[in-house]
């Protein structure tokens, strides 16, 4: 679970930013919508963020997606590095790295990793962790020396360093551009592995259409549990589908169920990991308008914008619920209905959700209303006259209510982080007009 993902001199962002997912200590109408961790400390199940149009909002996302495949890659990968690019509006931050730090808990301990990179290498990088009631290092790392390790609490680190350096130099790590961390996971260090995976478990998507979204859901039909899961998903969302299934390419073009699927997209499929036809079932009527079966049809050209994001989104949707993960999602309220988006908000807020946690980007504000979210569940993104982005919260304001109409106030401006637009008319104003 997240409690906190910080990060700066990335993209839009110039000075160091937080996204907080803990809980603010306010008094709020939504019991539900909160992890309660202990007595102290609870986090939020969901988290929705606001702004203009290019504010920096899909920075947030790109900064977390860069985030975890740095860590996830840095090992075999030596240019993934170059998914880093730093604030280019200021000579301040021309020569310095970007920030990354992610605070979560995993079995009830909280840890605290982060790292400064270049898009050439790692210019520090840092674990700790609260194992009892005060935080303790458990290795720090500048430039290409760990200045700092724990025999204690990070002993698989310190025992391959140790070995490492009996040859190579005193607390060298393996290679400027690649992360300790990952280093010591991918050498089957049991905590450090068990930190990735936690990292590695954070789903984000797009929001946008996605093929490889698509292959994802389709592919997870072919489990009988998660098919109906999925199907029962679409059926709550009122498409006017009764049942999925999937047929598998290789017999599909003999197939009589999708005899009139396109070629093109059964060629496409078998290459995209061979995941098959899917294929929808709806009810079929006679000219009294009486049901006489179910008709069959090839899902991706008969099907809605809407509702094929429906189906690329089940899946991780229900994976995050049953699982306990988190998920993020850019351009969530791209092709749905507002009254579908506020449904799986409520659903990550609701008592069904035991640990997930859903944190999107979105226009929808519908979805600003204090009977659905928090104050400390809504963010803003808004970006200033010197180009550089800011992420605050609802709960920073004074004075306002847990009553107040947050949709309306947002909207007038009160909240920042809306676009100042001008006269479109001005476009086509003759010369006379003129």
């Amino acid at each position: 679970m997240i409690k906190e993902f910080s990060f700066g001199n990335y993209r839009s962002f110039k000075e160091i930013q937080s996204l907080n997912m803990t809980a603010s200590k306010i008094n709020e109408l939504n019991e539900n919508n909160i992890i309660v961790l202990n007595e102290k400390q609870s986090l939020l199940k969901s988290k929705a963020i606001y702004g203009a149009n290019a504010s920096g909002k899909s920075n947030i996302v790109k900064a977390l997606v860069s985030f975890i495949k740095i860590i996830k890659n840095s090992v075999k990968d030596e240019k993934v590095l170059d998914l880093i690019e730093n604030f280019k509006l200021s000579v301040d931050t021309d020569n310095e790295p970007s920030f990354f730090q992610l605070i979560f808990e995993i079995n009830r301990i909280q840890y605290r990793y982060g790292f400064e990179v270049t898009d050439k290498e790692i210019k520090s990088e840092w674990l700790f962790g609260v194992p009892n009631e005060r935080e303790v290092c458990y290795f720090v790392r500048e430039n290409n020396t760990i200045n700092d390790i724990s025999k204690l609490h990070f002993e698989e680190g310190h025992k391959l360093l140790s070995i490492y350096n009996d040859s190579e130099g005193e607390n060298e790590v393996f290679r400027s551009n690649s992360l300790f961390l990952s280093a010591v996971a991918a050498m089957n260090g049991k905590l450090s592995k068990q930190i990735v995976n936690s990292i590695f478990s954070i789903t984000v998507l797009s929001g946008l259409q996605d093929k490889q979204l698509y292959n994802i859901s389709g592919t997870n039909l072919r489990n009988e549990e998660t098919k109906n899961k999925i199907t029962d998903f679409l059926k709550i969302a009122d498409v006017g589908i009764n049942s999925l299934d999937i047929i598998e390419t290789n017999n599909a073009i003999e197939n009589n169920l999708v005899k009139e699927a396109p070629v093109e997209y059964l060629k496409k499929s078998e290459h995209d990991n061979k995941i098959g036809s899917v294929i929808s079932m709806h009810d079929k009527f006679n000219s009294q308008k009486e049901k006489i079966g179910e008709a069959n049809l090839q899902f991706l050209s008969s099907q809605s914008e809407g509702t094929l994001k429906m189906f690329e989104i089940s899946s991780f949707i229900i994976k995050a619920i049953e699982n306990g993960e988190t998920l993020v999602i850019d351009e969530f309220d791209a092709r749905l209905h507002p009254l579908i988006s506020k449904k799986i908000v409520e659903l990550f807020n609701s008592q069904a959700n035991g640990s997930a946690q859903l944190i999107f980007v979105t226009h929808d504000t519908n979805l600003l209303s204090a009977d659905l979210l928090r104050r400390d569940q809504i963010d803003f993104v808004e970006k200033d006259k010197y180009g550089e982005s800011h992420l605050y919260s609802l709960v920073q304001f004074k004075g306002v209510r847990n009553s107040a109409s947050f949709e309306k106030d947002y909207i007038k401006g009160k909240y920042g982080a809306i676009p100042f637009l001008g006269d479109f008319n001005q476009l086509f104003k003759s010369e006379k007009d003129a």
